[in-house]
């Protein structure tokens, strides 16, 4: 356990506010709500202070170089403040006792003045078409901060546009303000150092070393970061206003670290996704390729079936009547489903060996794409759907197959054949899939029930860390589909089981009320940056390599 920080006493625009020592004097200010404006400065990138935007005025107590005696000015009593004859940059100062800043007074505000209107020199007037209008800082600070006019006569100095920097990120160089941004994420954070600035003074550019390009899996956080147009995506480029898009908390579902997101949304159709900062998982970062997902709601495989729900959940009792049934569950899904699915496999008595929840596998990358690439193993475990660390290959369903030991296969949201599954042996029994994309399953199930993506539902994910992270809908369901947990628990009521009526208030009363690691926890509860639940029941299992930012492992 970290040790609790000193704090310290300093005073911004004549209000003391106690912050721990170190603190930035942009981070300290915005405690008090006060707003310091600046580009090159990011929490989470180390400090360069170029760009100059964030200056304040800064002063200390005076005393006496002899005595060290504090002087105290006549007039109020108190102890003399020595001011700076000249504005300080707020990123590069860090809070010590005592420390005196104004960031309202005429100084301050003729320094910011003066820093836009040389940003502006060269910056093309584009907003109507920049991709970048809506959340373009520089906007937003020239209207707050700028003159209001322009003094600048010359011809701008013409920089290229449409530069591609890698196969997601184009540059448009004229509408650079030279910030680093990209250079220390790509360099600090990626570990790719691929970017940098040449030439000099208004002449200097961004551009990629001689021979290598921005390709990293994290190359689209330059985009987030970058504070004005000069970045874009390739794929959200020029698709729609930001101001027309729908914002929905999410999480990334390719891997156990759970990097928290944004999926941005307008009428039912998802247009990008973009990381939702959580300091605890993945800082304001993720994958690229965890942005591309949102694709799968429209594909071209997505499963769909005109039959009412009813009809199928007929189908699929009829099948589990004659007996042998195996499960396969999946670590894609909710813990609600995974809940759901082990009430169902208690229903139907199917002994241990024959309820499997198959493991995804493949090498991490360090950052925030871990060894095992499902968002929900660890709720496999907690809602004691599994007791055993699930292994890719579904070795035991498949000698009960070939020993006719079981005769039926309901699947969810799986694809046997990735699992070491022979076609000969999904032929030989009666497979219910419920699942959102054809498959190799799918197209030998006698019963198909299409259902939702990530994308169309509510629901919760324990990461690695065993952190319990929630995500919401951002559109509705594809037309032919059903919602998972509807689907579970109408599957459930039809066999004799409890019945939930698909609400998921009633089966979060009762998962929490059969869960240890859950109990008393409410759905509605669960803060933003998620609940760390009580892991130590799992600490003997040797869980796959993992990774991330903050991963700690259970204890």
């Amino acid at each position: 356990m970290s040790a609790t920080p000193e704090l310290i006493k300093i005073n911004i625009d004549g209000r003391d506010i106690a912050v721990p020592r170190g603190t930035n004097v942009i981070e300290a200010s915005r405690l008090l709500g006060i707003d310091v404006p600046h580009y090159c400065y990011h929490p989470k990138l180390p400090v360069v202070g170029n760009c100059r935007m964030c200056l304040v005025e800064m002063g200390l107590p005076a005393v006496d170089p002899a005595t060290k005696t504090p002087v105290i000015d006549p007039a109020t009593g108190r102890q003399k403040i020595n001011w700076m004859p000249r504005p300080q940059i707020g990123c590069g100062t860090n809070a010590i006792p005592g420390l005196h800043i104004r960031t309202t007074t005429q100084m301050v505000k003729d320094a910011r003045a003066g820093v836009m209107e040389f940003l502006l020199i060269n910056h093309p007037l584009d907003c109507p078409i920049c991709d970048q209008a809506g959340e373009c800082k520089l906007q937003e600070q020239a209207t707050s901060y700028g003159r209001g006019y322009s003094r600048y006569i010359e011809d701008k100095n013409v920089k290229p546009k449409r530069t591609q920097l890698g196969p997601r990120v184009m540059l448009d160089d004229e509408r650079c303000i030279l910030c680093s941004r990209c250079v220390r994420f790509s360099k600090e954070v990626a570990k790719d150092d691929v970017l940098g600035f040449i030439d000099r003074g208004s002449y200097s550019t961004l551009t990629c070393y001689p021979g290598k390009e921005l390709a990293n899996n994290y190359s689209l956080n330059t985009v987030d970061i970058c504070p004005v147009g000069a970045l874009t995506s390739t794929d959200f480029r020029f698709k729609m206003r930001v101001w027309f898009l729908k914002q929905t908390n999410s999480i990334d579902t390719e891997s156990s670290v759970g990097a928290n997101t944004v999926v941005w949304s307008r009428e039912g159709q998802i247009y990008r996704i973009t990381p939702r900062r959580n300091d605890e998982v993945n800082d304001t970062w993720m994958s690229d390729s965890g942005r591309d997902l949102y694709k799968q709601v429209r594909a071209e495989n997505r499963l769909s079936s005109p039959a009412p729900l009813a009809d199928l959940i007929a189908q699929a009792k009829a099948l589990l009547a004659s007996g042998g049934v195996a499960l396969v569950a999946s670590a894609r899904s909710t813990v609600a489903e995974q809940y759901l699915a082990k009430k169902i496999a208690d229903h139907l008595k199917i002994p241990a060996d024959s309820r499997h929840v198959p493991a995804h596998l493949a090498k991490g990358d360090g950052l925030l794409i871990s060894a095992d690439r499902t968002p929900n193993t660890r709720g496999a475990l907690v809602t004691g759907l599994i007791d055993t660390l699930p292994s890719e290959k579904l070795t035991q369903l498949a000698a009960g197959i070939d020993a006719g030991k079981i005769k039926t296969v309901l699947v969810i949201n799986e694809d046997l054949s990735l699992h070491g599954l022979a076609p000969e042996q999904l032929a030989r029994v009666d497979i219910i899939h419920i699942g959102t994309h054809a498959s190799a399953t799918s197209a030998a199930a006698k019963v198909v029930i299409p259902s939702h993506t990530v994308f169309e539902k509510n629901g919760t994910f324990i990461n690695q860390q065993f952190r319990l992270q929630q995500f919401n809908a951002a559109v509705p369901g594809h037309v032919g589909t059903h919602n998972d947990a509807t689907i579970l628990s109408g599957l459930l009521a039809a066999l004799g089981g409890h019945d939930f009526e698909g609400k998921s208030n009633a089966i979060w009363s009762r998962l929490t009320e059969e869960t240890p690691e859950l109990a008393g926890l409410a759905h509605g509860n669960i803060p933003e940056t998620g609940h760390l639940i009580d892991a130590a029941r799992f600490s003997h299992h040797a869980f796959p390599e993992t990774e991330g930012l903050h991963y700690k492992p259970a204890k």
